[in-house]
């Protein structure tokens, strides 16, 4: 009986999320290499050709190009590479993007943007079917949320239903391996099971871990399982205070910042700054925020962050994630299993395979009920 109550549930949950899993599914294999998809499809600009012997331009210098093409734009970001033939990636405002080869000075921009623009439209659907209103957005959140909350269920009660009663080889082999030579309603049921055994670590994991960008109880869950306080919901880190600078005191330039960063972590690979003071209305000088990677970091996900003080680089202060409260940790690993970041290629290669799977599951699904029904209805 409990067999039978799981089974139609089951199927009806399918039915009811299958078209909307199918559309995360099948968005999600895009997504877990946007990244890379972007800078490959951008390389024209991204990438360029050291010369022999060639000595990198100041920060400063870079910047000043970088301005000279965008004059009436206010600068917001720039980031470095230990990486000899990556170009500068400049930011003026929060999308103008600029690309500067950092021994020439000469500016760029990709010749196209359409893979960027295409995945940021693949990302809208993936995350709130399309729907990019403010006031539409919770809509479509909520029913992406309802529906990975319901795969996650319909991933625990398919490996229920998958389990054979009498746990033998006979019965392990007939749900786990695939038989290409079945047709019809045996074969949609052979890969049914066989994609759902396989997959139902992945997949759960993958749906798990989506709970807490769904919901706000499941974040705070985290951070009370491990007894920390979860955080006020919207609310903004304090700033961190500059101590008052001596009087005609003058902010450091960028080349004296990169090279306070630089100090702090001589074993950089990634250095991106933030320069969200220079557009800001309040009177007091603002910490210079700075992101850096290092060769050795672990996470992957998981950059060092720097405060820094505008007018001596001193570090007023570091926040680096062994030092974050359990909550925060779990959250943020919560957050890149998702994606696959936290594990690097092969924790994408999981999440791609994660959601090629639930792409089969939903057509081996639906058919199944296709012919349950069909079948039944021509009979009566």
């Amino acid at each position: 009986m409990l067999r039978k109550t799981v089974f139609w549930l089951h199927l009806v949950a399918g039915l009811i999320v299958g078209l909307v899993i199918a559309v995360m599914a099948f968005t999600g294999t895009t997504l877990a290499f946007e990244k890379e998809l972007v800078a490959w499809a951008e390389r024209d600009a991204r990438r360029v050709t050291p010369p022999p012997d060639a000595t990198r331009l100041p920060l400063s210098e870079l910047l000043h190009r970088a301005r000279a093409a965008a004059p009436d734009a206010k600068l917001s970001g720039v980031s470095l590479s230990i990486d000899p033939a990556a170009a500068v990636p400049v930011t003026f405002g929060r999308d103008d993007l600029y690309f500067v080869n950092p021994y020439t000075g000469e500016v760029r921009q990709p010749a196209s943007q359409r893979v960027r623009d295409c995945l940021h439209f693949t990302e809208s659907i993936h995350r709130q079917l399309g729907l990019t209103s403010d006031a539409r957005k919770p809509l479509g959140r909520a029913i992406t949320g309802a529906c990975s909350a319901t795969f996650l269920i319909l991933s625990l009660s398919g490996l229920y239903l998958w389990w054979p009663r009498n746990l033998s080889w006979r019965g392990l082999k007939a749900i786990a391996i695939f038989n290409l030579r079945l047709t019809g309603k045996a074969r949609d049921f052979n890969w049914h099971n066989a994609i759902g055994l396989w997959a139902a670590p992945f997949l759960i994991l993958t749906t798990l871990t989506a709970l807490p960008m769904s919901y706000r109880w499941a974040t705070n869950l985290l951070y009370t399982a491990t007894g920390n306080t979860p955080p006020v919901s919207g609310a903004r880190a304090p700033a961190v205070p500059v101590p008052p600078p001596p009087p005609a005191a003058k902010p450091l330039g960028h080349d004296a910042l990169l090279a306070a960063a630089q100090r702090e972590y001589p074993n950089w690979s990634y250095i991106s700054f933030r320069f969200g003071h220079e557009s800001a209305k309040e009177p007091k000088p603002q910490a210079v925020n700075v992101m850096v990677k290092t060769h050795a970091q672990w996470p992957l996900f998981a950059p060092a962050i720097l405060a820094l003080d505008p007018f001596t680089g001193a570090a007023l202060k570091k926040e680096v994630f062994a030092e974050q409260n359990a909550g925060q940790r779990l959250r943020r690993w919560a957050r890149y299993l998702h994606t696959g970041e936290a594990l690097g290629t092969p924790g994408k290669l999981a999440v791609t395979f994660a959601a090629l799977a639930a792409l089969l599951l939903v057509y081996t699904g639906v058919a199944l009920a296709w012919r349950r029904f069909l079948t039944r209805s021509s009979v009566s």
